[in-house]
């Protein structure tokens, strides 16, 4: 019984703890993104995770989905880093936590920065290398 405990403890304090890939991760260009993602986002270090498309940061204080949904015109408020578009999705985000997604590219990279003492811009400049080799088939526009 003791054992089980404990296992289900050290479950529940993997990082990736309820992370799930996005529908179209197996998209070599997510491959490529979860990859080469930095050891070191924002002061916290990455974990290995055998999800596909996916890189986690710190305690899931940041976590890239590649292969998510792509958005099409928003009324959210678009913004580029190093020359890609993002979308910051104001129903799924918080004071303490962004929901952002590329804009204009297949296959889709959502980042979610929770409790990061870096603003999300920051960390999306960092991130933005990755995404650039994606061709951007549109701009970022408001609807």
């Amino acid at each position: 019984m003791a054992v089980a405990a404990v296992l289900i403890f050290v479950v529940s304090k993997e990082p990736h703890y309820n992370v799930r890939p996005g529908a179209q991760a197996d998209n070599a260009h997510c491959g490529r993104i979860a990859e080469n993602a930095p050891g070191k986002l924002a002061g916290h270090p990455k974990h290995d995770t055998e999800l596909a498309g996916v890189a986690l940061w710190g305690d899931s204080n940041i976590v890239l989905r590649c292969g998510v949904t792509d958005i099409g015109p928003t009324a959210d408020p678009c913004f580029a880093a190093d020359g890609v578009d993002w979308v910051i999705d104001t129903t799924r985000s918080s004071d303490n936590k962004k929901v952002i997604i590329t804009y204009g590219r297949t296959a889709a990279t959502e980042v979610i920065v929770t409790n990061s003492s870096k603003a999300p811009d920051e960390i999306l400049v960092e991130l933005s290398a990755l995404i650039t080799p994606i061709a951007q088939t549109s701009p970022c526009i408001r609807s």
